[in-house]
């Protein structure tokens, strides 16, 4: 009996502390269960989340490329799920006035002394506007933005040129070289924003010049110099000094290996102007491109040549792609190549040799492969040359210019053709038109423009498709429909043979 009744209060005991612990009768299952997926649920809202810095994609996990966008290393941790806020009105800094009664001379464009990098910025810089310069390392950013400093200076303009990359001493020594030497320039070797925006404060400039972006960092975010959130914090504090001061403000931008600007792309979307600095290292030209411009257009292009005393813009930089000779020369041909609106005479060269290999070479310079491809197939398909296929082949630009319009086709075709017939093209001949995989000469846009451009520089006789609109007196225009008619213009001798006239004959 005492057995039984210690059994009975053990169990007893028992249900009741599983009944206290799961409370009255038909809520067993809420009490037991409810408990833990409610903290399950609160962990879940706690869990940080991810979010592409690019396009703003989310996810739950860390992803080192983003799928929405395929861009890498942009994926970042910005916390819990956001909660729901409301946003009051509050007090506006400036009241709301009819457009017409805006003030536009504040957004008037001051010219920086460069002649070419006003045609790229639309007139100059004009006040409170942030440029963004970006280009390869070695291709002349630095010497240029301390030449327009030195301009900008002389005008009695107060500038501050800020170094994050270089000494204050080797930027002396470039000012020294380029004579960009004067009171009104203030040097500063600065790596902090916070001392960035200090010599602001001391210097009070209506220029700022900064080398680089991607190398000054604030003390208040964490993270290397040049990560997205350095990047967007100093170019958002610098934006936010110039709009403030009406000071003008030039920011060195890095690239990534394939050309595109280092950072978030917001930093693109930031600034009121973004330039592209171009050229090849090896060669003297050096080719300003707008990108994006909220005081101007975009298709301009500034031309300019970098030397040993600095750098100077080019009005008239057709020279540079040239070669002048007394005779014409086998396997060259000219065209003119628009740059935005700026007409440019250049000229294409080709080679061939017998192979040596099994697998003819194809090597290009200034010249797309792809298309380069495409007009040996339409040759040997359209134009019956068959004796390219055999040998090595050679096709570059004069002077580092890179030709990638359609306009440059006929011009290539032809050199290749004049170089494999080793028969020189007419003196004085430019050739303009896109060539299809048909054999036709499609026409191209601004003819009349690269037309006058050739005449002026004293061709007196051109190749384009049929309907070239008006065209300077005195120049001889030749309207071709395909290749047939285009390669007539090689002596009828030395025009190569295809398989049907040879068959012809025998």
């Amino acid at each position: 009996m005492n057995v039984s009744l210690k059994r009975g209060q053990r169990f007893g005991f028992v249900a009741e502390a599983t009944t206290r612990a799961a409370g009255p009768v038909g809520t067993v299952g809420p009490h037991l269960y409810g408990g833990a997926m409610a903290a399950r649920t609160k962990s879940a809202k706690d869990r940080p989340s991810y979010r592409c810095t690019e396009c703003g994609w989310t996810t739950a996990k860390w992803l080192g490329r983003c799928p929405e966008c395929q861009a890498w290393g942009t994926v970042e941790e910005f916390g819990g799920a956001p909660a729901v806020r409301t946003t009051a009105a509050g007090r506006v800094s400036t009241a709301a006035v009819p457009i017409g009664q805006v003030d536009s001379r504040q957004a008037t464009a001051r010219s920086t002394g460069v002649g070419e990098l006003d045609r790229v910025l639309g007139g100059g810089l004009v006040p409170g506007a942030v440029v963004l310069l970006a280009g390869e390392p070695g291709v002349g950013k630095s010497t240029l933005l301390l030449d327009v400093a030195a301009k900008a200076a002389s005008e009695d303009h107060r500038t501050l040129y800020v170094t994050a990359e270089e000494s204050a001493s080797q930027v002396r020594m470039r000012a020294d070289r380029i004579k960009a030497i004067n009171d009104h320039l203030y040097l500063a070797a600065e790596t902090d924003l916070s001392a960035v925006l200090g010599h602001l404060d001391a210097v009070k400039p209506s220029l700022l010049v900064l080398d680089s972006v991607q190398t000054v960092a604030s003390p208040e975010i964490e993270g290397a110099p040049g990560g997205m959130a350095q990047v967007r914090e100093v170019a958002g504090a610098l934006i936010r000094a110039s709009k403030d001061r009406g000071m003008a403000t030039l920011l060195v931008g890095h690239v990534t290996k394939d050309g595109a600007i280092a950072g978030p792309r917001l930093l693109e979307h930031l600034v009121d102007v973004v330039l592209s600095f171009e050229g090849d290292r090896h060669a003297r030209l050096r080719l300003v491109r707008g990108v994006k411009n909220r005081y101007g257009a975009t298709d301009e292009v500034g031309c300019f040549e970098l030397h040993d005393e600095g750098i100077t813009g080019l009005a008239d930089p057709s020279g540079l792609f040239l070669t002048r000779r007394d005779a014409p020369v086998p396997g060259t041909c000219l065209t003119v190549t628009l740059e935005g609106k700026r007409p440019l005479v250049a000229e294409v060269q080709a080679l061939t040799v017998d192979s040596q290999i099994p697998s003819p070479r194809r090597t290009t310079s200034g010249l797309e492969t792809s298309r380069v491809s495409m007009m040996l197939a339409v040759l040997e398909q359209r134009g019956r040359i068959t004796a390219l296929g055999k040998r090595d082949i050679y096709s570059a630009t004069v002077g580092g210019v890179k030709l990638t319009e359609p306009a440059a086709d006929l011009a290539i075709a032809l050199a290749l053709a004049s170089a494999a017939s080793d028969t020189p093209l007419p003196k004085n001949l430019v050739a303009i038109g896109e060539v299809g995989l048909a054999g036709e000469v499609r026409r191209v846009t601004g003819v009349q423009r690269r037309l006058a451009e050739a005449y002026r520089l004293g061709f007196t006789h051109a190749l384009v498709p049929s309907d070239p609109g008006k065209v300077p007196s005195g120049m001889k225009v030749t309207e071709v429909s395909d290749m047939g008619d285009a390669l007539r213009v090689l002596p009828r001798r030395s025009r190569p043979e295809g398989p049907q006239e040879d068959n012809a004959r025998r």
